[in-house]
């Protein structure tokens, strides 16, 4: 029973990644397009609004479920202290888990490497979200061939020089194994007293996220001031995250640069 709800609520994440950028995508396609002078044929809007009202219900759900953890302000005992102290601010409470993963999921390990992964998409994010406005606006690589919106670089980037991808892969696969050696238990052997092995295990003495590297020496010593920087990190990745499927969705509705997007839209399309 517990996997079949595992599963429900994989799909319910999914649904609320998705809805909202097909509602703005089904919106934006039912207008004419202004890349090219060229108009698309209109869709009927109505599906739109029912995405969009899909959505809000969702999200109706999510903040009900947001005020019970909030009235409770407290973790399962099955939750590991890195999970649970940290990640939880204001207005959300101290214990922040609006779909409930700690209603199914009840291995701390398991709990632990979920955070694990919401950090490090969190700092991808960041990273993300920073070189996407500094790439479409300063590319002197590839002798400036790279150019306009940031969602295509990729595919040119891959069409135009193929090999450029070998040193990226490798020094993401050099970092990521450093990580794993760090946070990850060793994959061989068992368990005492079990036949399960350690694949996938995180070391029970591992913090999610700290890898020891801190260059600028901006980690406090004092405990709740480090907790109060973790906050931070966390929030501004959350956020990143978000934008970073905000910067690829609008990107694909109309084909223009971000910045050139928000420039239309403080100033009018007359000003791009």
């Amino acid at each position: 029973l517990r996997i079949y709800r595992y599963l429900l609520l994989k799909a319910i994440i999914t649904m609320i990644s998705v809805l909202p950028i097909a509602a703005i995508c089904t919106l934006a396609a039912a207008s004419p397009s202004r890349t090219g002078g060229v108009s698309r044929p209109p869709l009927k809007t109505h599906s739109g609004l029912t995405n969009l009202r899909a959505a809000s219900g969702i999200a109706n759900r999510l903040r009900d479920r947001v005020m019970k953890v909030k009235a409770s302000d407290s973790a399962p005992s099955e939750v590991p202290s890195s999970v649970a102290e940290v990640g939880g601010t204001a207005p959300m409470g101290k214990y922040w888990d609006p779909v409930g993963f700690t209603d199914v999921v009840r291995d701390p390990n398991q709990l632990k490497r979920f955070r694990e992964a919401e950090i490090t998409h969190g700092r991808l994010g960041m990273l993300g979200a920073l070189g996407w406005l500094v790439q479409e606006n300063f590319h002197p690589l590839f002798g400036g061939q790279i150019d306009g919106p940031a969602v295509d670089h990729f595919q040119k980037i891959t069409s135009l020089y193929p090999s450029f991808w070998i040193p990226v892969l490798s020094a993401i696969a050099v970092a990521e194994l450093g990580r794993a050696r760090i946070g990850w238990k060793e994959p061989v052997g068992t368990k005492p007293g079990t036949t399960q092995t350690n694949l996938f295990e995180l070391r029970e003495d591992y913090q999610p996220g700290n890898i020891g590297l801190d260059p600028l020496g901006v980690m406090p010593k004092d405990a709740q001031a480090a907790i109060d920087i973790q906050n931070k990190e966390l929030n501004n990745g959350r956020l990143a995250m978000l934008a970073l499927a905000g910067f690829m969705a609008q990107e694909l509705v109309n084909g223009k640069p971000i910045l050139e997007n928000l420039n239309e839209m403080l100033n009018g399309p007359t000003a791009a």
